[in-house]
């Protein structure tokens, strides 16, 4: 797609210091939902690296074979299970160091038709992780949220809002392991976005539907989002939320790149003509650096 080009433009630079390579040094490593298109990428970022082991839990077997296939490394352990089921989750959090949690149900409409598995997945798995977590004392857990969070007007905001209060929660009372978010905006390169949509729709000399002419998303391309998860590990203390500063985009202009034919269907249940990284009450408290906003929900 044409839009590849913008990718490039946008990219972050982030570097990984000498400090995060101390924190990843012969570590073992649990990335959940790590074969999907975030996990994935940090599964091979995380094996460039000096690291003992990644261990990869994910309920999608094609995904996990898919990876398997992708990667030659024998420190790549592929676990097939759900962060619902407890005695997996304790099998996978046996001996790990860190946990990168991007497991979680996120298509805006399969979560509205689907509440109950969402909540499921989206909330009590995190809960499940961190009382596991309780009891293996890994060293470091990263919850992967969405800008959606922010004042959330979906089911899916709300259910990853209340897993960022769970792991700041976490942060101020746990002291074996120190936890953190990272809250993103909309991803370039993951599968089922709109990119996709618009491609199979270009390629069939289709329309490309557009919700509004005046929607605005926050993007960040996929190997940025990796390296600013790997760069905070030697940042995170007590269950702060960081909050990359990415470009705000209009989805319509996106959109010309593709393709001029476009056709306006109307914004969906809940959804929000323009998102917000951080909250007006955050913004107060967070530290504001050049790349991002910290926000810390306690002081130690």
């Amino acid at each position: 797609m044409k839009i590849a080009g913008l990718y490039l433009k946008q990219k972050l630079k982030i570097k990984l210091n000498h400090a995060t390579i101390k924190e990843l040094r012969n570590k073992i490593i649990l990335v959940t939902g790590g074969s999907g298109s975030i996990g994935s990428k940090i599964t091979k970022r995380l094996l460039e690296y000096p690291v003992k082991q990644v261990r990869v839990l994910d309920i999608n077997e094609h995904s996990l074979f898919t990876l398997n296939r992708s990667i030659n490394d024998s420190r790549l352990r592929l676990l097939l299970g759900s962060i619902l089921d407890k005695e997996r989750v304790e099998m996978a959090c046996k001996d790990v160091d860190i946990v990168i949690h991007t497991a979680a149900v996120k298509n805006l409409d399969i979560t509205e038709f689907n509440p109950i598995e969402t909540i499921d997945t989206n909330i009590n798995g995190t809960v499940n992780l961190i009382k596991t977590i309780i009891r293996t004392k890994p060293k470091k857990f990263i919850n992967i949220s969405t800008d959606k969070a922010a004042e959330p007007s979906t089911l899916y905001g709300v259910t990853k809002q209340l897993s960022e209060h769970l792991t700041s929660w976490a942060g101020g009372h746990i002291t074996t392991t120190k936890f953190a978010t990272i809250r993103f905006g909309n991803v370039f390169e993951t599968r089922g976005n709109v990119f996709e949509i618009w491609k199979e729709q270009n390629d069939n000399n289709h329309d490309l539907t557009i919700t509004d002419p005046k929607m605005k998303r926050y993007f960040i391309h996929v190997d940025d989002s990796v390296e600013f998860i790997l760069s905070i590990l030697s940042l995170m203390k007590v269950g702060e939320i960081f909050v990359p500063k990415m470009k705000l985009y209009n989805m319509k202009n996106l959109a010309s790149q593709v393709s001029k034919k476009h056709k306006i269907i109307g914004i969906r249940p809940g959804e929000k003509l323009e998102e917000i990284l951080i909250t007006r009450d955050e913004i107060k408290k967070a530290e504001n650096r050049k790349d991002m906003w910290i926000i810390r929900p306690y002081s130690k």
